[in-house]
């Protein structure tokens, strides 16, 4: 069996991450970091492709990478139209959709972006790809009705995540992920809760949009007429409710940072504040949990935590102790983001699966 050489490119807001793989063993990884400074002269995030195209070539002959030795290029999804789980071939339509962000601008889509652009100058049969990007939709009908039909719900998530915590804990068990009924929760910049039934995801709070419980940097659901009240309060523009909403909203609007490590600290040090939002935040994924127990009918195998916020024990304990009554609750601290696309990559390659079209 071929040992394929394969490059995974996951952008966030304020950084790059790369990594490269030989087959399923990972050479090296790299988080390409952004100040402000660096990114303020773009003022859409699709113009910072070829300023971050550049940092991850000079990474490559950092580490001594000959483009000509990869055999495929994965990056992460982005905002695309709603599409099934799965690994995509980047084509025209994906780029005209990742250019244009029908769903809105998000640091993800320039990777599919990058991806492609990079095969091109490997050139000879080097391929790219993206896999289970946010916009995985397999929402079940009764979850897409919202309370006016003007705003029905939207599924934005963390798939690449969920889908390979859920493959992963499915693997130690000896079961098929397909078998199995799951509850995931991923903490991270942005949380989401997803109920999966037997392989699909059949119910998620839109993490982008300011559903679900807050994180530290998204509102979270907050009261329909407090929010409009807001909106036509005259003291706010519409980008700055934006930013409330994602970006400037949750653990960094009550205590003026998003980093969890620096919450923790806090707490340690006896803030109190710093603890109410903290437990909070806890409270609110809890909650989301249990909503998403109702889903599955009270029929669930494991509830899997996953995402850097894991990493506090205060906080996955908080949750533990409110939905273990549910089923077992596992840790996954952290998330293996890199390797899922690398593995979605490689089983196309050894054509174990077929790439999708997108359209």
């Amino acid at each position: 069996m071929k040992n394929y050489t394969l490059l995974t490119i996951n952008p966030g807001s304020t950084s790059t991450k790369i990594a490269l793989f030989d087959g399923e063993n990972q050479r090296f990884e790299k988080t390409l970091r952004h100040s402000n400074e660096e990114l303020a002269p773009y003022k859409k995030i699709a113009d910072q492709f070829a300023f971050r195209k550049e940092l991850i070539l000079a990474a490559l002959r950092d580490e001594g990478v000959a483009l000509e030795t990869i055999d495929a290029v994965v990056g992460r999804g982005g905002l695309v139209k709603p599409i099934p789980s799965g690994v995509y071939e980047m084509n025209e339509a994906l780029v005209r959709d990742l250019t244009d962000a029908p769903l809105g601008e998000h640091a993800s889509n320039l990777g599919g972006l990058i991806a492609l652009d990079l095969t091109r100058q490997i050139g000879g049969s080097a391929r790219a790809f993206i896999a289970d990007p946010v916009v995985v939709d397999e929402l079940q009908d009764v979850a897409r009705v919202s309370g006016h039909p003007e705003l029905p719900r939207v599924s934005i998530f963390h798939a690449l995540n969920h889908k390979a915590i859920a493959r992963t804990y499915a693997k130690s068990i000896g079961k098929p992920y397909e078998a199995l009924n799951l509850i995931v929760a991923h903490l991270g910049g942005g949380v989401s809760v997803g109920a999966h039934e037997q392989g699909r995801v059949i119910d998620v709070n839109n993490a982008l949009y300011g559903e679900g419980p807050f994180s530290p940097e998204r509102m979270g659901t907050v009261s329909a007429r407090q929010l409009a009240d807001l909106c036509f309060s005259g003291k706010y523009t519409h980008e700055q409710v934006k930013k409330m909403v994602a970006g400037r909203g949750g653990i960094v609007a009550h205590l003026g940072t998003n980093d969890m490590r620096e919450v923790r600290e806090r707490v340690a040090a006896g803030d109190e504040q710093a603890r109410l939002i903290a437990d909070a935040l806890a409270y609110t994924v809890a909650k989301e949990i249990g909503a998403m127990a109702t889903v599955l009918k009270g029929k669930v195998d494991a509830i899997l935590l996953t995402g850097g916020l894991v990493y506090g024990e205060i906080t996955r304990e908080y949750i533990r102790q409110r939905v273990e009554f549910i089923a077992p609750v596992e840790f996954y601290p952290g998330e293996d983001e890199m390797r899922a696309l690398a593995m979605n990559g490689l089983a196309v390659l050894r054509r174990e699966v077929a790439p999708k079209i997108y359209r």
